[in-house]
């Protein structure tokens, strides 16, 4: 292994307070085999949205640097002898929030968050996959109880979910479209919520019903019983996920990503039976590994909003602080 350089570019938000970030020269990170951590060549990472008010608002266990972009695409340089991830494989990861994020040229990730980047996939495609994917996988096939538990099989899977109507909130979003496309494919009937220029594209992925929520009153469509819906998925929580209550029929799931649900649920709301659900992903590779294998088939596909170089960082967290961009 060629050596490596002291020293190397990174951005950096100064403090838990700040939302200013700034491009500049870090420590090359060392790694700890026996912890299963692997040194990684960056080719790609992903910001996701509002994080950077996460250390105010969630602070990490314990200090550490607070570099942004969780999500990943990269080579691998150096890595425990007995990994499934050796020297040269090509991985993509959602990383842990306890550690630093993925903004520098070389970042740490462990045997248990990463999985073999689809060769299909380009470095940038790969890393729009992981956290949104990831969210979406553990919502169908644990959180929203639907399928039972984390470790059931897609078939099985398939036999629990065929025929349940599930509502999916800002469908065409980094979450919510993975969750169309999963849910669709394990037979689910999908209702999505977009923005009118949408509409095509979550048809597309598989819902089976669009509604635009600017010209849509939930409650007035949900009047109808026959469009009650088994789950709510709600990716956008505030008054999207207090209408989305209205859709639930008796004994069914409100799940939000967001908020807890019942946070908004109506005053006036007399469903019962409801569940609710709120829940924050966390990285698994075995997830990341099954959502790999659906992509090399062709079931799945992300999407990239933009690409940017690190040194325009600046622009590209403004552009997803307008809430409507996937930007890699």
């Amino acid at each position: 292994m060629a050596s490596l350089p002291s020293k190397m570019r990174g951005i950096i938000q100064p403090n838990a307070n700040s939302k200013d970030l700034s491009l500049t020269t870090l420590p090359t990170p060392t790694i700890n085999p026996s912890l299963g951590e692997h040194l990684i060549q960056v080719k790609a990472c992903a910001p996701c949205a509002g994080e950077l008010l996460w250390p105010k608002n969630f602070p990490p266990p314990s200090p550490r640097e607070l570099i942004p972009c969780p999500d990943v695409a990269g080579v691998i340089i150096s890595g425990p002898t007995d990994s499934p991830f050796q020297a040269g494989d090509e991985v993509f990861a959602r990383t842990n929030y306890t550690r630093p994020g993925n903004a520098r040229d070389l970042t740490v990730g462990v045997t248990g968050e990463l999985a073999h980047k689809p060769k299909a996939l380009s470095w940038v495609a790969a890393a729009a996959v992981p956290v949104s994917a990831e969210t979406a996988w553990q919502i169908l096939f644990i959180h929203a109880g639907i399928a039972a538990e984390a470790e059931v099989d897609f078939e099985t899977a398939k036999e629990a979910w065929k025929g349940k109507r599930v509502l999916v909130t800002a469908a065409s979003g980094g979450v919510g479209m993975w969750v169309v496309q999963l849910a669709a494919l394990l037979g689910a009937e999908v209702v999505g919520t977009c923005g009118a220029a949408n509409v095509a594209l979550v048809k597309a992925l598989g819902a089976k019903e669009v509604l635009d929520y600017r010209s849509t009153n939930i409650r007035e469509w949900a009047e109808d019983p026959a469009k009650k819906v088994d789950v709510v998925i709600d990716c956008i929580g505030r008054q999207s996920l207090e209408d989305a209550w209205w859709a639930v029929r008796n004994g069914g799931v409100v799940l939000s990503i967001f908020q807890p649900p019942k946070q908004v649920c109506p005053a006036e709301y007399k469903g019962t039976g409801v569940k609710d659900v709120f829940f924050v992903m966390e990285p698994v590779r075995r997830h990341l590994e099954s959502i790999a294998k659906l992509i090399e088939l062709g079931s799945c596909r992300g999407m990239v909003d933009s690409v940017w170089p690190l040194e325009q960082y600046e622009e590209a967290f403004k552009r997803m602080d307008g809430g409507h961009a996937r930007v890699t």
